[in-house]
């Protein structure tokens, strides 16, 4: 009778992923290149825990993030909007890409020189950025960052997504080369960690357009821009839900530098960094929903079905190693972190079921075109789980900085699951889609 129930469960699962092969093969790219880069990036940030001093890790860390935080607003919604809208322009694939790719990097390189200027006016002695050499690498890594954004959602848009997988591997990679060699060769600053990041992106692209003969290069062309300019409405109802949704947790590792200490940062980031690396597992699941479902939107309730369960299983199963074994995993980075941080980071990896359930109601107010309702009450919750990080801070130093995070984005994540079971009832997740797009060129 056992043999007989696992069969039939077998048989269930089998049919399950044939009837979403699409977005089984799709997520399952992106899950490899995140799985590669999360391995990749543990040994990175042990590499450089290991043999650079913790106040610059943590002065490293916040410029990283900031500079993260600066791709995601220089990259305007334009990469989320090519992932639901560049299968409904066939042979216009390329202009748009590019266009795209255009002004986020024209808008992250302008919101660096700001930040950079800022920062030199402010003349903070906490502040991450010393000396014009070190603002240059930034202002370039943050356009790189602003392109990346921008055509690894491209990729993912034509169900491509293999491709970013490579792209993603490749950075990893060619990062920790270099840090590596930097280390060996005695550089041991800030601006030595930041080249790593600027020349691993430059170098990723490179390879990936090597490795797929041209791959890169074909995903853009001539700009269109006045195709572009039709669909600024909808790119920036895409802008406000993304920076509502991921600014709160880019910047956490500067607020805490400023508001903690550059050592209390470095084991903070240690932490953080995992779980980071762990919730893009459920973001590549959510993210792979948006093209899957626009292209199939009869078996909408299936796919997100499917990857709300696979999701949570495996946030659930992170937030208890992290629980388990925080000391023990900082302990790995540096002998020192597990000193400096105590048990205060134990309950960290509790916001990923919060934050999966936010993945999933984002990709739902996509599929709906309601973005701008929904940024409004995801930047409510952002401002939330900053004002709560920032008030356990006051309170409570580093223990009370998690606390408040983690309670701030459970919260949220309650009203993302009742805004999910709704919508699944209902079946609502079909509607927003009434007409099948048409073949991509791109798909073939």
């Amino acid at each position: 009778m056992p043999v007989d129930l696992a069969g039939t469960a077998i048989i269930r699962v089998r049919r399950a992923l044939r009837k979403s092969a699409t977005l089984v093969m799709n997520s399952g790219a992106l899950a490899i290149g995140t799985v590669a880069t999360a391995g990749l990036g543990f040994v990175y940030w042990w590499l450089a825990a290991r043999l650079f001093p913790p106040e610059v890790i943590g002065k490293a860390s916040a410029l990283v993030s900031v500079m993260a935080l600066v791709g995601v607003l220089g990259e305007a919604g334009l990469g989320t909007l090519l992932m639901g809208e560049i299968v409904r322009h066939p042979g216009k694939e390329p202009g748009l890409a590019a266009a795209a790719a255009s002004v986020g990097v024209a808008l992250a390189v302008g919101l660096a020189l700001l930040f950079v200027f800022g920062e030199a006016y402010l003349n903070s002695s906490t502040g991450p950025i010393g000396g014009w050499f070190l603002g240059a690498a930034f202002v370039l890594g943050c356009g790189l960052t602003g392109f990346s954004i921008v055509a690894d959602q491209a990729f993912v848009g034509t169900l491509h997504s293999s491709r970013r997988m490579i792209r993603q591997v490749l950075f990893s990679t060619f990062k920790l080369m270099l840090i590596a060699a930097a280390a060996a060769a005695g550089y041991a600053s800030t601006a030595t960690i930041l080249l790593t990041w600027v020349v691993g992106l430059l170098a990723s692209w490179i390879g990936v357009d090597l490795l797929t003969r041209g791959g890169a290069r074909r995903l853009v062309g001539p700009p269109e821009f006045r195709l572009l300019h039709t669909l600024r409405r909808k790119a920036f109802d895409h802008y406000t839900l993304d920076v509502a949704l991921q600014a709160p947790c880019v910047i956490m590792p500067y607020l805490v530098l400023v508001l903690l200490s550059p050592t209390t940062n470095a084991a903070f980031v240690a932490l953080w960094m995992l779980v980071s690396m762990a919730s893009l597992i459920p973001a590549a699941m959510a993210t792979v929903l948006f093209p899957v479902v626009r292209a199939s939107p009869k078996q909408s309730r299936h796919d997100i079905l499917l990857s709300l369960t696979a999701s949570l299983l495996f946030s659930l199963v992170c937030a208890a190693s992290v629980f388990t074994f925080s000391q023990e995993i900082l302990a790995v980075f540096n002998p020192a972190y597990p000193e400096i941080a105590g048990s205060s980071l134990r309950f960290l990896g509790f916001s990923l079921l919060g934050s999966t359930l936010k993945f999933h109601a984002c990709t739902l107010a996509r599929l709906g075109d309601r973005m701008r309702k929904s940024s409004r009450w995801f930047a409510l919750g952002g401002v939330l789980e900053v004002c709560l990080a920032i008030a356990g801070a006051k309170l409570g130093g580093l223990q009370g900085l998690v606390l408040g995070w983690t309670l701030a984005v459970s919260i949220e994540g309650v009203c993302a699951a009742l805004t999910l079971a709704f919508a699944i009832r209902f079946d609502s997740a079909a509607g927003p889609v009434h007409e099948e797009p048409r073949p991509s060129p791109l798909q073939t």
